[in-house]
């Protein structure tokens, strides 16, 4: 049931009357309430508002030239015993150091590995009679060099060998880069600046701006033959070519003016 207008005019005097009788500290809590309530809801924007981001992924690509090469070849030789093996094997040896020295490979840069012997047995396969022993010896010939240059084209030319009688495995050589670490901090300051940039961009185009790095995450590295679209989730790192493209990413998180 709905009050009447005579109700209402006593309840408003009544209620005049209480705010009359309150007590000025009463009223001023009142007041103070009502203005901490506004003061906590702009407080709560704001914090959404600082709380906004955006993540970037910036990118940098640098063609870097190997310094360093590593590089081995295998001279082997069979017999039927190991000693026979063993004796065969060394004039063969002699030789390819020899050729490595004429060409230009200094003493230094290179090493003998040890020597190595596998035995193979041939035997009837019905009745289980030994036919035939062969013993080979093998041993690799380890080169390293800063001379990049030289070495890649020592390999080229010692093929020569094979047509001579010098039972060869020739193995590719490994050309890599000892400056590593030292490139790729300065790869990552790169594509830490490429993010800033399509951060901006992204942001202009919002309407807003882009604040301080919140977070950065290092992506993997990858260093492929120039031109390559080669990549890889844990990274890659080509060691056939002498010259490489590098490339560095950086997941960066901007706060959003």
């Amino acid at each position: 049931m709905f009050p009447n207008r005579q109700q209402l005019r006593v309840w408003g005097s009544a209620s005049w009357a209480f705010l009359n009788r309150t007590p000025p500290l009463v009223f001023a809590m009142a007041v103070l309430g009502l203005g901490l309530t506004t003061a906590s809801g702009v407080l709560v924007k704001g914090i959404r508002n600082a709380n906004d981001t955006i993540t970037v992924t910036g990118a940098s690509t640098e063609r870097i030239t190997s310094d360093y090469v590593d590089w081995s070849v295998e001279v082997s030789q069979s017999g039927p015993s190991q000693q026979v093996s063993y004796q065969g094997l060394q004039p063969a040896v002699q030789k390819t150091v020899a050729f490595l020295k004429a060409q230009g490979t200094e003493p230094d840069e290179m090493e003998l590995d040890s020597v190595k012997s596998e035995k193979e047995e041939v035997r009837d396969p019905r009745t289980g009679e030994l036919r035939s022993t062969t013993w080979t010896t093998k041993q690799a010939i380890l080169i390293g060099s800063w001379n990049v240059d030289k070495i890649y084209k020592i390999s080229g030319q010692i093929g020569q060998l094979i047509g001579q009688g010098v039972p060869l495995t020739i193995n590719e050589p490994a050309y890599t880069f000892t400056k590593l670490g030292e490139k790729r901090v300065d790869m990552l300051a790169k594509a830490t600046k490429d993010a800033k940039a399509r951060a901006r961009a992204i942001a202009w185009e919002a309407g807003t701006g882009i604040g301080a790095i919140t977070n950065a995450d290092t992506g993997t590295f990858q260093i492929t033959a120039p031109n390559s679209t080669e990549a890889s989730d844990t990274g890659s790192y080509d060691t056939r070519t002498i010259d490489k493209d590098i490339t560095a990413v950086m997941a960066v998180t901007f706060r959003v003016d």
